[in-house]
């Protein structure tokens, strides 16, 4: 079986490519070929909500696809829109919907709303996006949460950004070693042990985003796909069972001196 982190770093190598490959997978450039052809005929919030093939694809590339069934939910996302600060989008902590409702923002442009460019290709683009990211967690769930960390870094502006997103978290949690029973502190309290562990300016370096999914990368195989040697808890306390290998514990200390 390929390592989280061999799987993730062949994905990242060339990822333009990996992009590629799920663009022009059949069923992906299928759905696509149709959307791009209709969604600039869509006119309104209920033909929008009304055409479940568009509606789904866009859902999709949002990352709402839990979401789909939830339509007088989302009709209340797009007719209220953005701009006034008591809006339904505005008031929901996820910022997903926000976002959703900035791209097909109904209430704003009315009948235009389907017809720039976030709408179009860069809805087609969050979808191939989200499709290579749903792939690669069907064989590791690893890898998604590595792709899905590396996409949304750059957003990232204080811990509770992080807290706010479960899959954030858990990238975070792994990668600095915070156990899982620290979400039951308070959040003021779990924010300042991550600021203490992270400096969140580093996210918006590339190359430091990269190292840091490296150690994410190398410990969630510790965790759930590595044997451990009995050496390694002489150096690390881990226990046979908690998967730490030589091999990886070298990475580990490797990517250690780089700065993390």
């Amino acid at each position: 079986m390929i390592s989280t982190s061999t799987s993730y770093q062949l994905i990242m190598k060339d990822l333009q490519k990996s992009l590629e490959r799920t663009g022009s997978n059949p069923i992906v450039a299928r759905d696509t070929k149709y959307y791009l052809e209709n969604i600039g005929k869509v006119k309104t919030v209920d033909e929008f909500v009304g055409n479940h093939r568009l509606y789904s694809y866009a859902m999709k590339a949002s990352g709402l696809e839990d979401m789909i069934y939830a339509k007088a939910f989302m009709k209340k996302v797009l007719n209220e829109g953005i701009d006034n600060n008591e809006s339904f989008a505005n008031r929901l902590s996820d910022k997903r919907y926000k976002e959703f409702a900035t791209v097909f923002n109904f209430a704003r442009y009315g009948e235009l709303a389907t017809t720039f460019t976030a709408a179009k290709q860069g809805t087609v683009d969050n979808y191939i996006r989200q499709s290579l990211e749903k792939n690669a967690g069907e064989d590791d769930q690893g890898v998604r949460l590595a792709l899905y960390f590396a996409r949304k870094a750059s957003e990232i502006k204080n811990p509770f950004d992080i807290l706010a997103d479960p899959a954030l978290l858990q990238v975070v949690q792994t990668a600095l070693g915070i156990p899982k029973e620290a979400s039951l502190g308070s959040i003021d309290a779990q924010a300042a042990m991550i600021k203490h562990r992270l400096d969140i300016e580093t996210l918006k370096d590339p190359k430091q985003v990269d190292r840091f999914l490296k150690r994410f990368t190398i410990l969630w195989d510790a965790q759930n796909n590595a044997a451990t040697s009995p050496v390694l808890t002489l150096f690390t306390g881990a226990s046979p069972s908690s998967g730490l290998g030589a091999e990886l514990l070298v990475s580990l200390q490797n990517i250690k001196r780089g700065g993390i």
